[in-house]
């Protein structure tokens, strides 16, 4: 088929693609713009996502165009939606000249009530977001492992990768498929994947490899809210949520959103990290989250072939932020190979290498962890 021939079929499939909030399809509603198609075969254009859109619109134009027969790849530009101008204050006043917009109901330092929404995954028994003040403390291995762990115990376990901006679980649990939708038009869900006995939803799944999620708060909410109402989640013994580092737009978003069990926080032991990882456990405990346990990650390494063991990031900050605001302490985890190891071949550590000393310091903390959520009463 010529390169012309290939850009009309697309076209046509795209036109399949109805926007159910419009009634119109995308190409009609003018959606999808700049579409090409290369020598190759490969598809671009640019997809304007519109406020109040349902968040698998994306991904139904490119499954669309996937099925053109030619068309060997399928690249999507998501242009977002705009922010609103800030709204007229009910009495009809304008800000004076110069003056910031005024914002209803928020205003600077307070914080927003929980206020968790009845039904919400009621399938699943326990939640617990794995959080940390900054990056690169290692949340999202640990998030993997405690979810993998508690699936070998027997129970059925599930895993919400909240980390929007950076969506590591896909290649921590050696996933790249995309996940199926099933359901009626107007009320798909999409089906979570499926790896080492845990279920799995994350943003990595729906975007490209290179594909950045460059996105405001409202619509990081938005994401989240699709993956705890619109993920067929089924009946899980324990979910685990991976958060973004900090205090912001998704710590807020998940626990006005859904009743959390518990929040578990990462930090290593540098005081850099446990500054910021204190400021975390102050933010939960605003907005009336128990915090289940800190968790002290890349405290020690064994040099290889000898018993010396050099504390790179020092020792002992996390049970020591724990002691200090009355927090369990849940364990300590070591600098090892078996970690990176596991994490680049797509295999928990507590099932690739659970002999390891990480894998050993792992299972104990999920461990406790299970204990921990035992002896607390039943989601509301």
């Amino acid at each position: 088929m010529s390169k012309n021939g290939l850009v009309d079929a697309v076209t046509r499939a795209l036109t399949r693609v109805v926007n159910p909030v419009t009634g119109k399809d995308v190409v009609a509603g003018g959606q999808v713009a700049g579409l090409t198609v290369d020598p190759a075969g490969k598809a671009r254009f640019v997809f304007s996502l519109r406020r109040g859109d349902p968040g698998a619109l994306v991904r139904r134009a490119r499954a669309a165009a996937e099925t053109v027969k030619g068309v060997t790849g399928v690249k999507v530009n998501v242009q977002l939606p705009q922010t609103p101008p800030a709204a007229t204050p009910p009495d009809g006043s304008q800000p004076a000249p110069g003056s910031a917009p005024r914002k209803p109901g928020l205003q600077p330092g307070s914080v927003p009530a929980p206020t968790p929404k009845p039904g919400i995954l009621a399938g699943v028994k326990r939640i617990v977001a794995v959080s940390s003040g900054k990056g690169g403390v290692g949340k999202s291995m640990v998030a993997t492992n405690l979810a993998a762990y508690a699936a070998s115990r027997g129970l059925a376990a599930g895993l919400m990768d909240a980390d929007i901006y950076g969506p590591n679980i896909p290649v921590m649990f050696g996933e790249e498929r995309r996940p199926a939708v099933t359901g009626e038009k107007g009320s798909e869900m999409i089906v979570p994947l499926e790896s080492h006995g845990v279920r799995l939803m994350s943003l990595g799944f729906l975007l490209e490899r290179e594909q950045p999620a460059i996105m405001r708060g409202p619509l990081i909410a938005g994401v989240l809210k699709q993956f705890m109402e619109q993920v067929a989640w089924g009946s899980l013994d324990l979910m685990i949520v991976d958060m973004p580092p900090g205090t912001g737009d998704a710590q807020l978003s998940l626990v006005q959103t859904v009743d959390l069990d518990g929040a578990l926080m990462v930090t290593t032991p540098q005081k850099v990290a446990t500054g910021d990882v204190r400021r975390g456990v102050k933010m939960f405990e605003r907005v009336n989250t128990r915090v289940v346990g800190i968790v002290e990650n890349m405290c020690g390494f064994r040099i290889p072939g000898t018993e010396d063991v050099v504390d790179l990031f020092g020792r002992g900050g996390g049970e020591e932020l724990a002691r200090e605001l009355s927090v369990p302490f849940l364990g300590r985890i070591p600098l090892d190979l078996a970690v990176r190891k596991a994490g680049d071949e797509g295999r928990p550590t507590v099932l690739s290498d659970p002999g390891s000393a990480a894998g050993t310091s792992l299972a104990d903390i999920g461990e406790k962890l299970l204990a921990t959520l035992s002896g607390l009463p039943p989601r509301a």
